[in-house]
């Protein structure tokens, strides 16, 4: 049986971009900051608990990206470039996922459900959030980190008068995000149904003008026919004149 120490056991499972200690007995971490890496590392060791990605230029987490790491429990994906994250990134994770950080990204919204599973706490702060009704479904669904809270903030928003707050100011103010994307949602629908309703009358007018003029026409026509009485009356005549 092959007894592993910590440099052996580090450098036999490492990927070649990072850097790890620990195995064994300890608990592995592997270090791949400042890397330049453009996506997540594959062959990390199955027992990571610690995996450190922060400050390099990774922009899309793909689903299941840390399904083979049941063991993890802190998680840095801070100053990169990620735009986007699927809803199944997370998912494979265990309950021993403790910190989840995706600070200073460039994520502007994520499907809701991404972090349903999770029970970790996580830092969203610094990020060009666009404020609207799943954003606000999604933060009731997570534990974010109070020390970062108020740095989550509306860098645009479905009402312009909040762009560059804190959310939980806006929620804590009592502000429902939902509502106004139901009032949003029923403008357009009479929006909508108003122009289909002036499509119909506009087809309406335009029947009913198109029969008049096709009755003018035919009237038209029927004025330029022999008067049928008058050349009756005419034939008659001359079949008189002719008998006597």
């Amino acid at each position: 049986m092959t007894t592993w120490t910590l440099d052996a056991y580090a450098s036999a499972t490492c990927p070649k971009s990072c850097h790890c200690s620990g195995g064994g007995g300890g608990a592995p971490v592997v270090q791949c900051t400042s890397r330049d890496l453009e996506h997540i590392p594959a062959g990390l060791p199955r027992d990571t608990a610690v995996l450190l990605l922060s400050s390099n230029r990774i922009r899309h987490i793909p689903g299941h990206a840390f399904r083979d790491l049941p063991r993890l429990r802190e998680l840095d994906l801070s100053y990169n470039a990620i735009e986007s994250v699927e809803a199944t990134a997370f998912q494979g994770t265990s309950e021993k996922l403790t910190t989840l950080d995706l600070s200073n990204n460039r994520l502007r919204r994520v499907p809701k459900e991404t972090f349903s599973t999770l029970h970790a706490r996580i830092r969203l702060s610094n990020n060009p959030w666009h404020c609207e009704c799943s954003l606000q479904e999604m933060l009731r669904e997570l534990r974010l980190d109070p020390e970062t809270v108020n740095q989550v903030s509306c860098s645009t928003s479905v009402q312009e008068e909040y762009a560059g707050q804190p959310v939980i100011q806006i929620l804590d103010a009592g502000i429902n995000l939902c509502n106004f994307h139901q009032r949003t949602t029923d403008v357009a629908m009479l929006v909508a149904m108003f122009c289909w309703f002036s499509m119909v009358i506009a087809y309406v007018i335009y029947y009913v003008r198109q029969n008049q003029e096709d009755a003018r026409r035919h009237m038209e026509y029927l004025k330029t026919l022999p008067d049928a009485t008058h050349i009756g009356g005419k034939d008659y005549d001359t079949a008189s004149s002719s008998v006597v």
